[in-house]
């Protein structure tokens, strides 16, 4: 339950860091994501979970052990 608690931190602490120095970087990420066929977003989303699962793994594994 910490890990998920921590997990979900670290995901707030920076995505408003993101939103506090670049807000016109994310209207422009949004708005390039607009233009975006739904196909390829969702590769997009796939992808980014692939990487985040990659680090985790490092993570938990190669690092702690």
């Amino acid at each position: 339950m910490q890990d998920i608690l921590t997990g979900i931190g670290l995901v707030l602490v920076i995505e408003g860091l993101v939103y506090a120095l670049a807000p016109s970087l994310v209207e422009q990420l949004l708005e390039a994501l607009r233009a975006m066929p739904e196909d390829m977003r969702r590769n997009v989303g796939l992808g980014a979970v692939a990487v985040g699962v990659m680090f985790l793994w490092v993570a938990k594994g190669v690092l702690a052990g």
